[in-house]
């Protein structure tokens, strides 16, 4: 039987991932392969069967508390939701009939700053 939730616990998206960041597009690469390669594997470390539909809920912690701007986290997780839905086929596609993004929550860990992904199995 398949899980109804998978969580991945991830390190939060390099800087170069930003949609505000400048420099070399090889840096945004390499950071997007990187962050591909972390997802999937974290996934795959899951051994979930493809799902048809599903939720996605980002929960990011920094180490320090600041106000930020949700739309352009959201738009850093793309390589880790490609990674972690499209190389592993967890879904069928990352597009809007298949995943559904939530708003995502922010909190404050000094310690270990990451983001955890919680994708939710639909329908």
């Amino acid at each position: 039987m398949t899980p109804e939730t998978v969580t991945v616990v991830l390190p939060l998206p390099p800087a170069v991932l930003s949609q505000n960041a400048r420099g070399h597009w090889h840096a945004r690469a390499a950071a997007s392969s990187k962050c591909r390669r972390l997802a999937q594997q974290a996934v795959e470390s899951q051994q979930v069967q493809g799902w048809q539909q599903a939720t996605v809920a980002a929960a990011f912690f920094h180490r320090i508390e600041r106000r930020r701007d949700f739309l352009n986290s959201m738009a850093m997780l793309k390589p880790y939701i490609d990674g972690a839905v499209v190389d592993t086929g967890l879904l069928p596609d990352d597009d809007s009939e298949h995943l559904s993004p939530l708003p995502p929550s922010f909190g404050v860990d000094k310690a270990t700053p990451r983001v955890e992904l919680r994708f939710t199995r639909t329908k």
